[in-house]
Formats: C-alpha cells, sequence, structure tokens
C-alpha cells in the first residue's frame, strides 16, 4: 500500500498555492510556498540551486534564532541555560549564529569543541559530554577551561582526575547519571534506559559523587541525563526529571553539594504527521520539579533547532518505470542523507515548482550510490516529478550534512545560509583534488599511466 505525501496538493495553474491546498510544511513559516514556487524566508530555493548547484542543503538563520527564542519563552523565570547539541549540525555559520544569540553548546568531541571555540562560543559556555573520552581530549578540555565535562563511568572519572592532578588544574564535572527510562523513540536514538551505554546507574551515582568530592582534583557540581532523541511525548521527561530531582535531594542529604542540573536534550520535531511537541508542556513540566531546587538549568537541545530549519534540494535526473514500480532517480544520496536507510526516516519531499493536475502516483525516490539502500523515500505517493525538476527533502537541518560521506566518491554537498531576502554559501563544494589532499602513494608503487594510456 503506498504512503501518502500529507505535504502538497495542486493549486490552478499559475496562481499562488493557496493556504487550504498547501499544509504548513515541516519548518513553516520559513519554508513556504507563495507564488506558486518554495521559498526559503524571501529567497526563492530555485534560485539557491542556479547558484550553488545540487545537492545542496539550505537553511533558515531565522528559523534557528526562532527556534532558540521558543526555548527561553518555555523556560521563563528559571535559571536556565541552553546549550545546543552541536553533534545535530556542526556548520560554522550555524554556530556563529548561536554564539552571537547567547547560547552555550554541547560537544562531544575535541574536534568539535575546537569548531566551537572558532565559532565564538566563550569556552564558559562549553560542556564536554561523550562516553568515551580520551585522556588528550580531556587535557584538551581542561586547558581550554570549558565549563565543565559530563563524566559517564567511574572508569572515566579516574581518568579526568589523573589529567587534572598531571596539569594541575581543578575539573569541574557532571556525573551524567542512567533514569532508566525507555522513551518512545528510534533504538539508535534512546540512551536514558539501563541496556545502553550511556551514564552510570542511578543506585551508584551517589558513591561516585563522594568519591569526587573527596578529590582535591575533582570538583563536581551537578548531575546529568539524557534519554533520548526526537521524543514526542512529555511523559518520559517528567519520569526522569523526577528521579534526577531524587538524586539531587540525596546527595544534598549527605552533605554533598550540587549546583547544577543538565536535563540533556530537548524535545521532537514534526517530520511528518507526529502531534506537535509541546515545548511549553516541557517547561512546565521542568518548573514544577526543579523551579525550587536552587539549582542551574542547562539543556542541550539539537534537533529541535536546526532540524525544520534546513531542506536538502535536489534535482531529478531520470524517471525509470520497472518491475511495476516507479523510480525517481535524483542527483541526491544516501552519502547526503542517510537518515532515510539508517532509520527507517521519514521526510516530506516535495516539488519546489507544483504542476498541478499532475497525477499522484506511488514512487521510490533514489539516488545515484550503487546500493540498493541509496533511497529518500520508499512507495511515497506524490505528483510524478519529470526529469530536470526540483525536489525539497524537507527536515533536513539536523543529522544530515553533518553525517554525509563521500562515498563512490560522491563530493559533499555544499550548504548555503539564508538570512531573509539574502543567500550565501557558507560551505563550498569540495573539488576532486580536495578530496584527495590527503592521500599520498608510497614511491615503490609504479606510477600511474599517462592519463588516456590504457
Amino acid at each position: 500500500m503506498s504512503t501518502p505525501n500529507t505535504a502538497l496538493r495542486a493549486a490552478e495553474p499559475g496562481a499562488p498555492l493557496p493556504a487550504d491546498a498547501v499544509p504548513a510544511l515541516p519548518g513553516a513559516p520559513h519554508f513556504a510556498y507563495r507564488g506558486g514556487r518554495l521559498m526559503a524566508d524571501e529567497v526563492p530555493l530555485e534560485d539557491v540551486a542556479e547558484a550553488a548547484g545540487t545537492p545542496v542543503f539550505v537553511y533558515s538563520r531565522q528559523a534557528v534564532l526562532d527556534a532558540a527564542e521558543a526555548y527561553r519563552t518555555a523556560l521563563a523565570e528559571l535559571p536556565a541555560t541552553i546549550c545546543y547539541a552541536m553533534k545535530a549540525n556542526g556548520n560554522g555559520a550555524l554556530l556563529r549564529s548561536l554564539a552571537t544569540a547567547g547560547l552555550g553548546v554541547d560537544v562531544v568531541s575535541a574536534g568539535e569543541m575546537k569548531l566551537a571555540l572558532r565559532a565564538g562560543f566563550p569556552a564558559s559556555r562549553i560542556v564536554f559530554s561523550g562516553v568515551g573520552k580520551t585522556a588528550a581530549e580531556i587535557g584538551e578540555a581542561l586547558d581550554a577551561g570549558i565549563a565543565h565535562l559530563n563524566v559517564e563511568s567511574e572508569a572515566e572519572l579516574e581518568a579526568v582526575a589523573q589529567v587534572a592532578a598531571q596539569r594541575g588544574k581543578v575539573a569541574h564535572i557532571l556525573l551524567r547519571v542512567n533514569p532508566d527510562v525507555a522513551a518512545a523513540t528510534h533504538e539508535k536514538i534512546a540512551t536514558g534506559h539501563k541496556a545502553t551505554k550511556f551514564g552510570i546507574a542511578l543506585e551508584h551515582a551517589p558513591a561516585l559523587y563522594a568519591r569526587a568530592a573527596a578529590d582535591p582534583w575533582l570538583e563536581p557540581i551537578g548531575i546529568a541525563a539524557h534519554i533520548g532523541s526526537q521524543i514526542i511525548d512529555m511523559s518520559p521527561y517528567r519520569t526522569a526529571f523526577g528521579r534526577m530531582a531524587e538524586l539531587v535531594d540525596a546527595l544534598r542529604g549527605q552533605g554533598l553539594t550540587v549546583t547544577q542540573v543538565d536535563l540533556g536534550g530537548g524535545i521532537g520535531i514534526r517530520y511528518r504527521d507526529e502531534p506537535l511537541p509541546d515545548l511549553a508542556a516541557y517547561g512546565a513540566i521542568v518548573r514544577e520539579i526543579f523551579g525550587h531546587r536552587d539549582v542551574e538549568i542547562l539543556i542541550e537541545p539539537g534537533r529541535s533547532l536546526v532540524g525544520n530549519a534546513g531542506v536538502l534540494l535536489t534535482r531529478v535526473i531520470y524517471v525509470k518505470k520497472s518491475g511495476g514500480k516507479t523510480f525517481v532517480v535524483v542527483d541526491a544520496a544516501m552519502n547526503d542523507l542517510i537518515r532515510p536507510t539508517l532509520y527507517d526516516a521519514w521526510h516530506e519531499i516535495v516539488p519546489v515548482h507544483p504542476a498541478p493536475g499532475a497525477p499522484v502516483v506511488p514512487v521510490d525516490v533514489v539516488g545515484p550510490v550503487c546500493e540498493t539502500g541509496d533511497y529518500l523515500a520508499r512507495n511515497r505517493e506524490m505528483p510524478e516529478p519529470v526529469a530536470g525538476s526540483l525536489l525539497a527533502v524537507m527536515s533536513a537541518g539536523a543529522y544530515a550534512a553533518v553525517m554525509a560521506s563521500s562515498y563512490n566518491a560522491r563530493p559533499l554537498a555544499p550548504e548555503v545560509l539564508v538570512d531573509g531576502g539574502r543567500h550565501a554559501v557558507v560551505r563550498r563544494r569540495p573539488t576532486m583534488d580536495e578530496m584527495t589532499a590527503l592521500e599520498a602513494v608510497p614511491d615503490w608503487l609504479a606510477p600511474a599511466p599517462p592519463q588516456g594510456d590504457r
């Protein structure tokens, strides 16, 4: 059975698409049809494709800033700091926009930390998470003077203490606990139940926190947790935050100092027809549980800041009918957007220029990569595209460009930032020489034959 594309219905030829004919796209109002064409804020997306080529990622700067402001509103009157989870999208222009807006940043590698510093985040607003920090990374973080490290195991705690002593620098840490809460999300992005690699079991946390407090080179200042990504239902948050609050009270009951609580990632986003996550309800839960506990709140939203602030533009190469199916072959592929094949993720795919009256048919939208798993959508009902037309893959601002590869020697797609009526390439497409610049051929190999020789 085919699956309907809920994002588009046809309009009269040449007329602006009326509001009742085109349901709000993911990312609206920053991505919307006006005058019969798809716009990113005030920029027609075909202009971006003409300037940068396809495939290309397009981000709305204002959409990101609006999403950050929504969190500030939801957490108003709380001592809360928003630390963008950089793993969602590490583009330098987006990072600079968020740093300038006063956000902090959550990083999971020394590389991300260096990018954050380069983008303008002060070290005092950088949080370093992750289960596998090396001694070298811990040392770099201490040397940079970041806010704190989120420690995820007893072994890591010992490593941090050792590196801190060697450098003569006290390490500020939060103990990341695992609240053992199963959230309704994809199993590969659920991080808060005890079967995952993340965090320290709640029952072990008090002893480990006390151990850290007794070490002259460690200063535990709070606890952290993260139960997963793309969570729509608020009830798992309530359960997890409640267990964290109980731990805060227990630690303080032992005479230990707890000044910060890191609540992990933010809410999910709408990719398809999910219920719109209620950020106000999320804020109300945080306020109810922690508002009277005299702790500084940290949250680490990633997807919900940038996910619906971006699209992937792609051009149709061929339309192929074979085996009773219609394949729409486009120039974007799984190396550009791996989420559909990795997570069975749904992304709305819509034409940049709708063709009124075009028949709606089930199609597979596939790329040129030599894998059967190279698809952006399967069995999707949509107006049948024609060769040369532009399609927009929605909700491609998070875990898209940042997870891309050069598989099949395909260059990484460029990234374009839109700001009102202007746009700029903020990461260009690399040349083949740049793609191979790190390679070397040992001198004991025979030289390559001249080009053209066989």
